[in-house]
């Protein structure tokens, strides 16, 4: 059986705004320092810089140097560039409306995004991606403003209707169908080595086992505090499969844990919303929530799960293809111009060609 595993609305509301890839690695994109570049690309006027595209590349890519000279990497950054006008577009789409975000709420986000760390582990992080606490604070209103037109111009329209997960349950029944006792997990992982795939929002990577031990318990005390645990596996896992979707892993057969008597012993006396304590396995440190345990035999619809992640999966799919449709509208009704893609063009598609 293998019910839809639900995405977060947070991390949905980032994916709309442009793909925007962690507070303390892509906020280089709105630095106001030199090094700027050519516009490759303007939205109504409004310039995006080569600058920005190669900030947001480096974070990306930052341990693979060796792709920057390739005709990939150029079309990746003119992916990159793409998402960049998206953003604009959704920016100047809010300015519209008038969505403002208040001081007090950029302030509330910035001590979220601090709170994992020492002040000199912080300002160390800064320096490091060459901005300032200014750049951030700009680069944190636009994100809770564009998290705001979301809401407002696509979640709010999403309905979903009970017939429409009824058909969905009986067109895929067989997916409800449990061969063998399941429990549905998340976890928060931190590893001591640095991993290019790792891509939490906060582009967050332990380099050594010390970090990677401040950091987890730093997370396990946040987790303590009432911090919600999908919201902290988004912003600082280190599994680039799972953190994304709040660190969900889905549901794991009981059976698959028989020789791990560390996860097994930790999960026999949980109960479904509860999490584990620190867990060491091969240098790695995990916590793991229990978010249900599950019988073999059919799951019926009458079961609040099964239909709750049935809806979940039919809001994405109607918000996806609405966000989508809103995209396109807005650079229908904008004057977009890319002049890196023409650069391109006029160079045959060689990496060379363009300066």
């Amino acid at each position: 059986m293998r019910i839809p595993s639900p995405v977060s609305r947070n991390l949905r509301l980032l994916a709309l705004a442009a793909a925007v890839i962690g507070a303390l690695g892509a906020f280089s994109c709105s630095h106001n320092g030199s090094g700027r570049g050519e516009a490759w690309a303007s939205v109504d006027g409004t310039p995006i810089y080569a600058g920005q595209v190669e900030a947001e590349y480096r974070s990306r890519m930052a341990m693979l140097p060796d792709a920057a000279k390739t005709e990939q990497a150029l079309s990746f950054k003119l992916s990159i560039l793409n998402e960049l006008i998206d953003r604009q577009l959704l920016l100047e789409r809010a300015r519209t409306l008038q969505i403002t975000v208040s001081d007090s709420e950029v302030e509330t986000r910035l001590n979220q995004i601090r709170s994992p760390y020492s002040d000199q582990d912080f300002r160390k992080r800064l320096a490091s991606q060459h901005f300032t606490i200014a750049a951030l604070r700009r680069r944190v209103r636009e994100d809770l403003i564009l998290q705001k037109l979301v809401q407002r111009e696509i979640a709010s329209r999403v309905v979903v209707t009970p017939q429409e997960v009824s058909d969905y349950y009986a067109r895929n029944k067989a997916d409800f169908k449990v061969l063998q006792a399941e429990v549905h997990l998340a976890q928060i992982l931190v590893t001591p080595v640095k991993d290019p795939l790792v891509r939490n929002l906060m582009n967050d990577d332990a380099r050594n086992a010390s970090e990677a031990q401040r950091k987890i318990r730093a997370l396990y005390a946040l987790l303590r505090s009432g911090e919600d645990f999908a919201k902290v596996a988004q912003e600082y896992s280190e599994d680039p499969r799972t953190a994304p979707g709040g660190g969900d892993m889905g549901f794991v057969p009981v059976a698959s844990f028989a020789s791990d008597r560390v996860v097994r012993g930790a999960l026999k006396s949980l109960k479904a919303g509860q999490f584990t304590g620190i867990l060491r396995d091969r240098g790695n440190f995990r916590i793991i929530k229990l978010l249900g345990r599950v019988s073999a035999g059919q799951r019926p619809l009458s079961d609040p799960e099964v239909a709750s992640s049935i809806r979940q999966t039919l809001t994405n799919e109607k918000e996806e293809v609405l966000k989508a449709a809103t995209i396109e509208d807005l650079r229908n009704r904008a004057h977009v111009t890319d002049n890196l893609a023409e650069e391109i063009m006029k160079g045959a598609g060689a990496a060379q060609a363009i300066h």
